[in-house]
């Protein structure tokens, strides 16, 4: 008979000492698979699943449900099955809280994110006729695209209502409910609440003509598409900006080391790029990113976004920014205070491209007035280290190389 397997807590990445059990996925007693799904585990970077390190049943669970252990300690023990002792203490699982969907009369009656409401109007999708597998009947982003596969297999793919039609603004079934706060919105807390109270933070913000960018993505990205496999969307812009910007201007790429009184000047630009994902805000991180070209900022960000989305992120893909970069305006807002991470002094908040009518000096015409795509570049940085004049000598670094719009030759 096989000696019992030890489930320990495995190191989760750099600088990760422990994390929490949010999930036991088996329950003691149980068969289990080898490298199978058993539990999953929450870190102050990202939730986790731990597979099973061999095939059997379930002997022990030794750490809980909302309990916290470091990394190495023992979890579990998987055995034979006539290992299992006559009575062992099993940790209850702690249901989600039960979310009341409206009725099914009610007009795309279903409890949704903007992300998902979003992803189900751009492919036509009629949420109220779409079965939700998230928790209390939630319906998730995969459940939107099974629907529109289906659709469009039949024929039947609805257009999106015209954007100028109102929305139908529903009643969420979270009004009037006291829930428990999920363990990753805790943590997304805590980690702001830190940076607030650590750093003196300051926002300066800039405007910025991309009518050349959005040219020069409209001419290049199906040919883009099809030659790199991702889509091009205007965020490797900016981020290519961003970078080759903090090559010239070291005190925005840099950390305040409070214990030994220095700071670190780093010689890598490693941007961090918020996601937006049902479970909340996160950053993972293009390493190297000043060393790549729009092709490979573009793939980079595609893949590690589709990570986050799909619960497939690690602990590493979250660790070692230098610097972050937030497109705030990918949900219509002109420009946001954003707020520095911890360990940084420095994060590019990108607000909504809008066309309007600006002034332009045309070198025929004059002054004139011209319809233009512009953009506000809010940078939030740490005052101990960074001054108004270091801000804006970024910030105006980074706004010449977005209007001359000099990446035609890499695309």
């Amino acid at each position: 008979m096989p000696d019992p397997t030890e489930v320990t807590l495995p190191a989760l990445g750099e600088s990760v000492t422990e994390g929490t059990v949010t999930r036991w996925l088996k329950q003691v007693g149980e068969e289990v698979s080898e490298d199978e799904p058993l539990l999953e585990v929450s870190t102050d970077k990202v939730d986790t699943e731990i597979p099973a390190p061999a095939s059997g049943t379930l002997l022990e669970i030794t750490v809980g449900e909302d309990e916290t252990a470091e990394v190495g300690s023992k979890l579990a023990v998987i055995g034979a099955a006539e290992a299992v002792p006559d009575t062992v203490p099993a940790p209850t699982p702690v249901p989600a809280p039960a979310v009341e969907r409206p009725s099914a009369g009610a007009a795309e009656g279903a409890y949704v994110t903007p992300l998902v409401r979003k992803l189900a109007a751009e492919h036509g999708v009629r949420l109220s006729q779409v079965q939700g597998t998230g928790v209390g009947g939630r319906i998730r982003k995969q459940d939107v695209e099974q629907a529109a596969a289906a659709v469009e297999q039949e024929g039947t793919v609805e257009a999106p209502e015209p954007a100028s039609k109102a929305p139908v603004v529903e009643a969420s079934p979270l009004r009037g409910q006291t829930v428990k706060m999920p363990r990753m919105r805790k943590v997304i807390g805590d980690n702001m609440m830190k940076a607030l109270h650590s750093q003196a933070q300051l926002t300066s913000v800039v405007e910025v003509d991309v009518t050349k960018i959005m040219k020069l993505r409209g001419r290049a990205k199906d040919a883009f598409a099809a030659r790199e496999g991702v889509k091009l969307s205007p965020m490797p812009f900016f981020v290519k900006a961003a970078a080759q910007a903090l090559k010239a201007h070291p005190a925005v790429n840099a950390r305040i080391n409070d214990d030994e009184g220095t700071i670190t000047y780093f010689d890598v630009e490693n941007i961090g790029i918020a996601v937006d994902a049902e479970k909340g805000l996160m950053t993972p991180v293009i390493k190297e990113a000043g060393n790549l070209n729009l092709a490979g900022i573009a793939k980079k960000t595609a893949e590690l976004a589709g990570r986050v989305r799909n619960n497939q992120i690690s602990p590493d893909d979250m660790s070692g920014a230098t610097f972050t970069v937030s497109n705030t305006g990918s949900r219509g807002a002109l420009f946001d205070t954003v707020i520095v991470p911890p360990n940084q002094v420095g994060i590019l908040g990108i607000g909504a491209t809008v066309k309007r009518p600006v002034v332009i000096d045309h070198p025929e015409l004059g002054e004139t007035i011209a319809v233009r795509h512009m953009t506000y570049l809010a940078l939030s940085y740490d005052h101990r280290l960074v001054d108004g004049a270091d801000a804006a000598r970024y910030l105006t670094t980074v706004k010449q190389i977005l209007e001359a719009g000099e990446f035609e030759p890499v695309l």
